[in-house]
């Protein structure tokens, strides 16, 4: 059922059913009830709409309904109706909180105005509420995790349980998809966030070196080790050590890595001292971790306890909603550092965006956001995608015409820097038409601001 744009109430059946009528020609959604304890079931402090009700009603007058309501939540619009045309009456109801106050018998268009209006203010409390907990959760320290597509909300949903908890995470993705900004997304908002993120390669360290990175060495335990030098796990402790490409460690040093993981204590090369350590992994594998362990070609005891909650993280061309938010934002920061100025993409540069297939995902749409700063639109003609006859050939038209609607809605968001009414102007459509399809495609204005 859709949810009402305005609950009525008056214990007239009459005028109720003249108000939906009228209401319902206007294409607002609305829902009558004779009184007001009826009404106030169906309303919650995030009800998406307005109230209209009498003011005189045998159970709950129009005035105890708005104190009702305003303990829900105070934002919520009441406008009172009243066939009295007491003064005294109107100023009381707009004293308490009311949003307005109309005369029975009341004009049609003038009654359609006040609720589209109160129905704006409304909505813009809404996006207010939902930007303000937007900015606590971005205010945090450490990167941001842009994207609103669905397959980016399951993997974030999957995420925040799991931050303040010191659970081992194993990130599954494609190169280039985001791994490494994901798991200092993770420490950085986590409870081990004061201590310090380590980071290792596995697979760009030399074999012969790699478990004196991890493990650290005493003074004289190798030729070169000329003195101690603490390692990659010790560095770590109480906070994060981030494992990419483990995939790529040696079969000897797993078995190293597990006791740690077991037994929390490590041992310096040339050491017979343990040092207690607190470690949070974060591993990450492009490879099927699963497979190569039942292959016997990485140890089956450190896969399960590496992979206490898995994380696949979708390549680009599986989240294509995300290619414009993510191409400003690189935009932003290579105009920063190369002090350039930024130059938003039209509708049809961002089309051509979405229709590629990105095979070296976030990154290549990072390294192409740069060459755009540097060298201006030529830079994107480099980029044109070889596969956009069969990308285009698995999308029916409705599809076609959602993508491009959103690129250009995109485009225009970011020229105006998240101001609606400079969109609105832009695209030469209604404040209410573009709120609409906003929220069709998940769009909000505070991923536009500079």
């Amino acid at each position: 059922m859709t949810e009402p744009s305005v609950i009525f109430v008056d214990d007239d059946p009459h005028i109720r059913q003249a108000i939906a009528q009228t209401l319902t020609l206007e294409e607002l959604p609305v829902s009558c009830f004779e009184d007001g304890p009826s009404a106030l079931k169906r309303i919650s402090a995030d009800y998406d709409g307005v109230v209209l009700c009498d003011y005189n009603m045998p159970e709950m007058t129009g005035l105890q309904m708005l104190e009702r309501i305003r303990a829900m939540d105070e934002t919520i619009p009441v406008i009172i109706l009243t066939g009295q045309g007491d003064i005294s009456t109107a100023v009381t109801a707009m004293q308490q909180g009311a949003y307005d106050f109309i005369e029975k018998p009341f004009d049609q268009d003038e009654l359609i105005e006040l609720l589209r209006h109160a129905l704006e203010k409304r909505h813009l409390a809404l996006e207010n509420r939902r930007l303000k907990a937007q900015l606590r959760h971005l205010a945090r320290p450490g990167p941001r995790i842009l994207g609103d597509s669905p397959s980016m909300q399951k993997v974030m949903a999957t995420i925040d349980p799991l931050l303040d908890i010191s659970a081992n995470i194993l990130l599954h993705g494609e190169t280039g998809s985001g791994k490494d900004a994901l798991a200092r997304y993770i420490h950085e908002n986590s409870a081990r966030s004061a201590h310090n993120f380590v980071a290792i390669n596995c697979g760009a360290v030399p074999e012969n070196l790699i478990e004196s990175e991890l493990f650290g060495h005493e003074a004289g335990a190798f030729t070169g080790a000329d003195k101690r030098r603490i390692g990659k796990i010790e560095h770590a402790h109480r906070g994060t050590l981030f494992l990419d490409e483990v995939e790529s460690m040696p079969m000897a040093l797993q078995v190293k890595l597990l006791r740690v993981l077991e037994e929390q204590r490590v041992e310096r090369l040339g050491s017979n001292q343990v040092q207690e350590v607190d470690v949070r992994i974060i591993a990450a594998t492009k490879a099927d971790l699963k497979k190569l362990s039942d292959d016997g070609e990485f140890r089956s005891d450190l896969y399960y306890r590496l992979n206490v909650v898995k994380v696949d993280i979708p390549p680009l061309r599986e989240r294509k909603d995300d290619i414009p938010v993510l191409f400003h934002h690189f935009v932003l920061i290579a105009a920063a550092r190369y002090d350039r100025e930024s130059i938003p993409l039209d509708a049809g540069q961002a089309a051509r965006l979405m229709q590629h297939s990105w095979p070296g995902n976030v990154r290549e749409l990072r390294n192409l956001a740069e060459r755009y700063v540097l060298l201006g639109p030529a830079a994107l003609s480099e980029n044109e995608p070889n596969d956009t006859a069969s990308v285009a050939g698995r999308q029916t038209l409705g599809e076609m015409m959602d993508g491009f609607e959103r690129s250009a809605i995109v485009s225009a968001l970011n020229t105006c820097h998240g101001s609606i009414k400079d969109t609105m102007v832009q695209l030469g459509i209604a404040r209410k038409t573009l709120y609409d399809k906003m929220r069709k495609h998940g769009l909000d204005k505070a991923q536009f601001k500079d």
